[in-house]
């Protein structure tokens, strides 16, 4: 089942495709997620082994989607506690159990000359 977050106007529309046209199946608040289409079922599982920081764009019983830089990843949602909330800035690393650890993420600023 494809599925994808379609975020504008400040409502986030998680859409799912059905006998080839996508169906918006549920209407949220965007809150803090950039205007974009987050495609779902592109998503890439995550290594483990790896510390992910981005925005958080969706969850769901099975999946925490994650973006990562231009690309969406996805944790598995049995990993975790409490599923982190949508649109927050998270970094989620995994202990020696495979459990993941959220912290908030920092966000660092720079200045460089360019020509």
């Amino acid at each position: 089942m494809k599925q994808r977050v379609l975020v504008m106007n400040g409502q986030r529309l998680l859409e799912t495709e059905k006998k080839g046209q996508w169906e918006v199946t549920k209407v949220e608040r965007a809150g803090n997620l950039k205007p974009g289409l987050y495609d779902l079922y592109l998503a890439d599982p995550v290594d483990k082994a790896q510390k992910y920081a981005g925005m958080i764009i969706h969850t769901d019983k099975e999946y925490v989607y994650q973006q990562q830089g231009e690309e969406v990843v996805r944790h598995s949602r049995s990993d975790f506690d409490t599923a982190p909330e949508i649109g927050a800035l998270k970094s989620i690393s995994y202990d020696a159990q495979n459990r993941a650890q959220v912290n908030t993420a920092t966000v660092s600023l720079s200045r460089g000359m360019t020509r």
